[in-house]
């Protein structure tokens, strides 16, 4: 009852952090990206003091045992972790750094940790949310995102190949990332029927 009671105030705080970082696929929401991202990087200091109380809730040992009630929104909080690094930096966070925004360990010999299939989980997620920010990018006139995020998502395409995944939900997660891939490749392909790719690359090496 009490570690159900912790997972629903953790719930509540990633959706929270999900309403604040939506705000990025609106038209003007670009320019507050990183104005976002702060403030999101607040609330995983909330996320941070909820995790510390979870983990007084159980035996350090029997991780595994309560794993299934905290497995959801621990991906959902990887998940939001990665697009605030993505968008701050666009490169992906490593287990390590997202186990550090979450004030959790990465090791497992540790105690409470995230574990290698949420973290691929959570990975798999941003993918889909940045095949959508990809579409709204264009909408929003900016056209060299999309390119950025095709790169970005066929190098974590090419990574999750080399991986033999066991887990039947992950292996249906990675599925999906094949339609993410496509759709975005569709994104990149328009913009380049329409002479835009040009017009966003010329841009890109300017911002450089």
């Amino acid at each position: 009852q009490e570690i159900r009671k912790e997972v629903q105030a953790l719930e509540q705080t990633a959706r929270e952090i999900l309403t604040l970082l939506q705000g990025v696929h609106q038209g003007p929401g670009f320019q507050h990206i990183p104005k976002k991202c702060q403030k999101a990087r607040e609330h995983f200091g909330t996320v941070r003091t909820q995790m510390e109380s979870l983990k007084t809730k159980f035996p350090a040992d029997q991780y595994y045992r309560f794993h299934e009630h905290w497995r959801f929104v621990l991906q959902r909080l990887v998940f939001l972790a990665a697009f605030v690094v993505y968008l701050e930096s666009e490169t992906l966070v490593t287990r390590e750094a997202v186990a550090e925004i979450l004030g959790i360990e990465a090791d497992r010999e540790r105690g409470f940790h995230l574990d290698i299939e949420d973290y691929l989980s959570g990975v798999l997620t941003l993918a889909s949310e940045l095949a959508r920010l990809a579409v709204n990018s264009v909408t929003a006139g900016d056209y060299s995102r999309p390119l950025r995020i095709s790169t970005f998502i066929n190098e974590l395409d090419s990574g999750f190949r080399l991986l033999n995944l066991k887990n039947d939900s992950l292996r249906k997660r990675y599925d999906g990332l094949k339609y993410d891939v496509k759709k975005i490749e569709e994104v990149v392909y328009d913009l380049s029927i329409r002479g835009l790719n040009k017009e966003a690359t010329v841009a890109a090496g300017g911002e450089k």
